[in-house]
């Protein structure tokens, strides 16, 4: 059986709620919904494009716990309430993933804090 462990980003929402920043499952990590909290200072940009950056500087953190890097990601999502915020963030975008390609959704969603711009998630493989 597949050995199962987690890996936190210290944010309090992961105590409040229940969950983990990432999901290491045998050769699968599963990087949980991220927004561009700085779970450091809690504090968020008001720029769309600085939080996707702050998303992705989260998300290497867990996977390089995780024993990944962005070369290992094959899937991923973003959520963003305005759909008019997305195209700001591909150069952002495409520097974490231009050379990976992995597949990829874009949904217009709410989240679950106005201040929150955008949400990313990813799946990767070790």
């Amino acid at each position: 059986m597949a050995q199962r462990r987690t890996v936190s980003s210290g944010s309090m929402f992961e105590e409040r709620i229940g969950y983990a920043r990432a999901v290491v499952h045998g050769d699968h990590v599963y990087v949980s919904g991220t927004t561009g909290f700085d779970y450091a200072t809690m504090t968020i940009s008001d720029d769309v494009v600085e939080q996707a950056e702050q998303c992705l500087r989260t998300i290497g953190a867990a996977l390089a716990e995780a024993g990944c890097t962005f070369a290992d990601v094959v899937r991923v999502r973003y959520l963003l309430p305005d759909r008019a915020d997305f195209e700001p963030c591909w150069p952002v975008l495409r520097r974490y993933f231009g050379d990976v390609r992995p597949a990829a959704t874009m949904l217009v969603c709410g989240l679950a804090d106005p201040r929150m711009r955008i949400e990313i998630e990813v799946d990767a493989r070790r």
